[in-house]
């Protein structure tokens, strides 16, 4: 199953209360931090004991913001045929029927990864010219 992309703060997401760390205001678990305190009355937290107040810290998460886009209806119209049955059929093998059909039409963003899968998939059934996707959205990247 797929993983769910998330657009908001997920309500369980592991926050750090390390506030003093120097990579604190780069850090998604400590700017969700103070998010969640504002709102939540408990916390999925990080142990302290486990987290080191440096680049080495293995929860560590970067806060920068990833490029997910949201449908490729517009690819089919400019492909020939015998394309697009390729590119389907690559793409329906890796994501599965329903799971192709749910990107293509924009119900499930796609990640940065899974937008590669998909350019891949363009390139292998002959296409030459850069096709863009329907829409595009940077969000922070939570789980991957």
């Amino acid at each position: 199953m797929p993983k769910k992309i998330y657009t908001t703060l997920p309500a369980r997401f592991g926050v750090c209360m390390h506030a003093d760390c120097p990579m604190a205001s780069m850090c998604l678990r400590q700017i969700a931090y103070s998010q969640m305190t504002e709102g939540k009355d408990f916390l999925h937290m990080t142990n302290p004991r486990h987290s080191s107040k440096d680049c080495t810290c293995r929860f560590y998460r970067d806060a920068s913001r990833a490029r997910y886009a949201q449908g490729f209806t517009n690819f089919q119209k400019r492909m020939y045929p015998e394309q697009y049955r390729e590119f389907m059929s690559t793409l329906i093998i890796h994501f599965g029927r329903s799971a192709y059909f749910e990107r293509r039409n924009g119900d499930t963003i796609l990640s940065p990864a899974e937008q590669e899968v998909v350019l891949d998939a363009l390139h292998k059934a002959g296409v030459k010219e850069d096709f863009h996707f329907d829409k595009y959205l940077d969000l922070y990247n939570w789980f991957d």
